[in-house]
């Protein structure tokens, strides 16, 4: 069989050329495509979480792989059901969720690296969500970058946009560039397949599963539609002149200063230069001069536009007009809303996006007087911002009754743990609202939050009060900063260290540089580059008995559920190893889930087989 890069290569070439794709079924009889699958989705908290069926990640085996594989040349493939659970909202309610079953998730995987490496170059650069090498501060990037000068925000969000994508749409879609029916008749039983909800099965009307692996690169197809249409159409009629005309008034005012300067009256040219800065040099009511940006995360995306109000409101209805009509969605009427981008200002992403208006002050000095003068130089610029509800969501979480109090749900954590946890949610807020400008005073307000929560949890568990945890636990970074700190020693080991703070809330404009952002094929995992667990998997060697043939991979679901105080070897050997997987056989698998095996050939394993 050919390896999977060089597959994945072809695809990506011809989704780049736009050239329909052939025979994609054919690609799902490759094991490679399985065992890549395997890989990718074994470390998933969700791989040990059972499905309808009560299938899970633990079990797999190459036995397993090679009769979904006959399955799938013979059709005989049936998609099951997932699992209906819902998971709360952060503004309450709830969302449904399914939960397919494991067999399920790697065929979906293996679609969905196929369909990926082909659509993947067909994309819109506008788009961010779901896709590699991209993200919210890609977005975001993009329009603190590209949008200076923006007037009007169009705020969009799509009413329960992946509950009611229309099936037979996207199949359309599809079959435009996937020319093979047996494909299009896997995906369309995928569609199809229903949910369990209360032991009852209700079969799927629209919209594509939530939970499911492959529908997130569904709905990016599905409303790349939407991107063709604000690029193919909106974009180019509302889009004119090169540039904007001059101010006549910024015009008349710098003449006024060059003819004074000549003259030899510097005071004269000084004052009409001040003035001349305090008025734009374009004219910003050039009816000849229009700019219509555009940038879409998943369901939400964001429109900026340089105009009037009412080519602002054209723009909207049309939108609402081909999202109905085209692709069967609805704007939410709440969430749709046009703001002044100076006075108001757009909720995308969870940071407010407006736009700066120059009021620094430019020192000057003539004739040996100082002068202050109004600069510009911001004017226009896009100003990225934490909301304030970032700061007063999390003050409810961590609040009663208006005031902070002690998490009673973790007071049999480890103060190490605690500390960890506490920490936690502090870095990821600043790690991602690091690109606002006042990122420094919310995160300030923000850790003031937290720590008053820690220290009171802490004081809770210890039964005694927040200054004597301050004096047991309050310590030094290097540089001077102030942080809550437990130590953990550990007998011939690295002492664990956990702290709360010294995290510098400075801003950081491009965001956290992960990676590199320019798409090339090296997203894709090569063929021949397999992980360990794969390895393990081929080896064919049972790490419990030592027996030679067939393995199964034990897993589980974190290293912290194993009793290594038992008298079960084989826990031994996974805690040892610290990974969370153990290739078996299946007489081993059977009794370490029966929990009958008493390991009697363990005894007289060598040492390295153990460690």
């Amino acid at each position: 069989m050919q390896k999977i890069e060089h597959i994945l290569d072809i695809y990506q070439k011809r989704g780049a050329q736009r050239l329909p794709l052939e025979r994609v079924y054919r690609q799902l009889f490759n094991p490679d495509f399985y065992l890549l699958a395997y890989s990718k989705l074994y470390t998933n908290e969700g791989a040990m979480t059972p499905g309808s069926e009560g299938e899970t990640v633990d079990g797999v085996s190459l036995e397993k792989i090679h009769r979904i594989i006959n399955a799938l040349k013979a059709e005989k493939f049936r998609w099951r059901p997932v699992r209906r659970v819902y998971i709360p909202k952060r503004k309450g309610g709830t969302r449904p969720l399914g939960l397919p079953d494991w067999s399920d998730k790697v065929v979906q995987e293996v679609l969905r690296t196929l369909l990926q490496a082909y659509y993947e170059p067909m994309f819109s650069n506008h788009s961010h969500g779901f896709r590699p090498y991209r993200s919210c501060h890609t977005a975001l990037r993009e329009i603190q970058h590209e949008w200076t000068g923006t007037v009007w925000f169009i705020e969009g969000d799509i009413k329960g946009c992946f509950d009611n994508i229309a099936i037979d749409v996207l199949l359309d879609i599809i079959r435009r560039d996937v020319r093979d029916n047996r494909m299009l008749r896997l995906l369309r039983e995928l569609l199809n397949a229903g949910y369990m909800e209360d032991w009852k099965r209700t079969p799927t009307q629209s919209g594509t599963p939530q939970g499911g692996v492959i529908s997130p690169l569904l709905a990016n197809i599905y409303l790349s539609e939407l991107d063709r249409f604000v690029e193919d159409t909106l974009i180019p009629a509302y889009t004119k002149g090169r540039k904007r005309r001059q101010n006549p008034e910024w015009n008349r005012l710098t003449l006024k200063a060059k003819y004074y300067r000549r003259k030899g009256d510097f005071r004269t040219a000084e004052q009409f230069s001040r003035l001349q800065k305090l008025v734009p040099s374009g004219d910003p009511s050039d009816s000849s001069y229009r700019r219509l940006r555009y940038v879409r995360y998943a369901d939400d995306f964001l429109l900026g536009f340089v105009g009037p109000r009412n080519e602002a409101e054209e723009i909207r209805q049309k939108l609402t007009e081909f999202l109905g009509d085209r692709l069967r969605l609805t704007l939410s009427p709440s969430k749709t809303l046009i703001t002044h981008a100076v006075s108001g200002k757009a909720r995308f992403l969870g940071y407010d996006v407006g736009v700066m208006r120059g009021n620094s002050y430019l020192t000057t000095i003539c004739k040996g007087e100082r002068a202050k003068t109004r600069t510009r130089a911001a004017n226009g610029k896009i100003l990225l911002e934490m909301p304030k509800e970032a700061v007063s969501d999390l003050r409810q979480r961590y609040a009663r009754g208006g005031k902070i109090i002690h998490r009673a749900e973790r007071l049999n954590d480890h103060d190490y743990s605690l500390i960890q946890a506490y920490q936690g949610v502090l870095r990821g807020l600043y790690n991602y609202y690091c690109m606002a400008l006042n990122v420094g005073q919310r995160m300030s307000e923000v850790k003031w939050i937290l720590e008053v929560s820690l220290t009171k949890t802490l004081a809770h568990k210890h039964k005694c009060s927040v200054s004597q945890i301050y004096r047991k636990h309050k310590a030094y970074t290097e540089d001077g900063r102030p942080v809550l700190r437990v130590v953990v020693e550990r007998h011939r080991k690295r002492p664990l260290v956990a702290e709360f703070g010294g995290v510098p809330f400075v801003r950081i404009p491009e965001g956290i540089p992960a990676f590199d952002f320019v798409f090339n094929a090296a997203w894709f995992y090569p063929g021949h580059q397999r992980s360990e667990v794969v390895n393990h998997l081929l080896a064919n060697k049972c790490a419990v008995c030592g027996a030679e043939g067939p393995v199964q991979m034990h897993h589980i679901r974190k290293l912290a559920d194993l009793n290594k105080s038992s008298g079960e070897k084989w826990e031994k050997i996974m805690a040892a190893r610290k990974r969370k997987f153990l290739p078996v056989c299946e007489a081993c698998h059977g009794r370490i889930h029966q929990g009958k095996y008493d390991g009697p050939a363990l005894q007289s394993l060598p040492e390295s087989v153990v460690r």
